[in-house]
């Protein structure tokens, strides 16, 4: 059979919603300036969907960074992987800024979180090694483990007990030269809870095993001086590697990873997606640093952030929506529906409440169930905030009638 051909009856799971939702519930386009209000189809929104958590992206203070950044350097500087021509001052300078903020000796630039985190996971693990991960790890985690030649391993959601089974199974089968890595994340990008990051060190008392946290939510959000879910959780110290993405709170494209400094070593001969890809562009460096210093020198932008996202849920948990009990600025409504109730509930908060929600449904949560998920910044207001909760008291008839049938029917 042609590949192509067969590629028409395996759209995959959410091949129907980017064949028919094209432009509207996937791929839609956000215009304007980055921020609470943008336009949606020539109309203006209030927006929850944009990871901007600090709202960076359009400080006149950071544009102008990212305007005199661009026009010192352009974007092809330097040219080259950073292991043959593409190293500079400035990527050094920004591994030290990173590694000293979040409490880490040493510190990696990384092109993309994404890629960046498959990469650290398939160095670090061979054949000899066992690779245990939490069931909800994000997919870049997922596909970072389809890379690795060690012995894989799942351990059900933020449960210790189930963690531990799976130590005790590596530790039975280990060989001389045999390691254990645990993989978790500080904040679970769809539910919004942290990891049990102080439980999962504790078990390091009783197990030999080295832990790496993704932490893209929690890096500038999390942590009395916004240095991530180890420092809220006072157990910074012990995470092994620590990694982190610009893509959230620094509202730009990089990653890092941060550890000791002779894992970075090994890590800058050994990550393939660096070793093989064009360097970050400078422009791009100088930009993260600029942010960088802001998140550092401003914390009341963590405290803006947190006061909205209290008061969203507040409100929503007023007129009576379940709020997943979140302990990061993401802010998950959950409700019993359909595919539809989801795509329903979308399409009239924009065309009738002007209001930007993006919802997941089956197959990326169990059938049956339906998550709204809100992302509160710095950047939003009172008003924003106010008039989204008068749509969701709007719809909250429909929504809710949808949950009791649901429960109404028979197991």
């Amino acid at each position: 059979m042609d590949l192509f051909d067969k590629l028409v009856d395996r759209p995959g799971p959410l091949g129907s919603f980017t064949k028919d939702g094209y432009g509207y519930y996937t791929f839609p386009k956000l215009e304007g300036p980055i921020g609470p209000e943008m336009k949606f189809q020539g109309k203006d929104m209030v927006v929850w969907s944009v990871n901007d958590y600090l709202g960076l992206a359009n400080r006149p203070d950071v544009r102008k960074a990212d305007a005199d950044a661009a026009a010192e350097f352009g974007f092809s500087n330097p040219m080259g992987a950073r292991l043959m021509t593409g190293n500079t001052e400035e990527h050094e300078e920004l591994e030290k800024e990173l590694a000293t903020f979040i409490h880490k000796p040493s510190a990696l630039l990384l092109n993309f979180g994404y890629q960046g985190i498959m990469s650290v996971v398939h160095s670090l693990v061979d054949r000899n090694d066992f690779l245990i991960y939490d069931e909800l790890s994000h997919a870049c985690i997922v596909d970072g483990k389809q890379l690795a030649m060690s012995d894989k391993s799942v351990f059900k959601h933020n449960d210790l007990e189930s963690l531990e089974k799976q130590l005790q199974r590596a530790v039975k089968r280990m060989k001389p030269n045999s390691s254990i890595l645990v993989v978790t994340e500080g904040v679970f990008g769809m539910t919004g809870d942290q990891g049990r990051l102080k439980e999962i060190i504790a078990l390091k008392e009783k197990y030999p095993f080295r832990l790496l946290v993704d932490d893209a939510h929690g890096f500038g959000t999390l942590g009395h001086d916004g240095s991530g879910a180890g420092t809220e959780q006072g157990c910074m110290d012990g995470i092994d590697v620590y990694f982190g993405t610009f893509a959230k709170s620094l509202a730009l494209i990089g990653a890092f990873v941060a550890t000791e400094p002779h894992v970075v070593e090994f890590m800058k001969a050994n990550l393939r997606s660096q070793i093989f890809a064009k360097s970050l562009p400078r422009a791009l460096v100088r930009s993260a640093r600029k942010r960088l210093e802001i998140i550092r020198s401003h914390p009341e932008l963590r405290e803006k952030l947190w006061e909205n996202t209290n008061a969203l849920r507040d409100g929503l948990r007023d007129i009576g929506y379940n709020v997943l009990p979140s302990e990061s600025p993401v802010t998950p409504v959950l409700t019993q529906g359909s595919t539809d109730l989801c795509t329903d509930i979308m399409r009239i908060m924009r065309e009738e409440h002007g209001i930007f929600v993006s919802g997941v449904t089956y197959p990326v949560v169990p059938k049956g169930m339906v998550i709204i998920r809100l992302i509160p910044t710095a950047a939003h207001e009172p008003h924003h905030i106010e008039k989204t909760l008068e749509a969701f008291r709007a719809i909250s008839e429909m929504v809710f009638e949808e949950a009791a049938k649901l429960e109404a029917q028979p197991a």
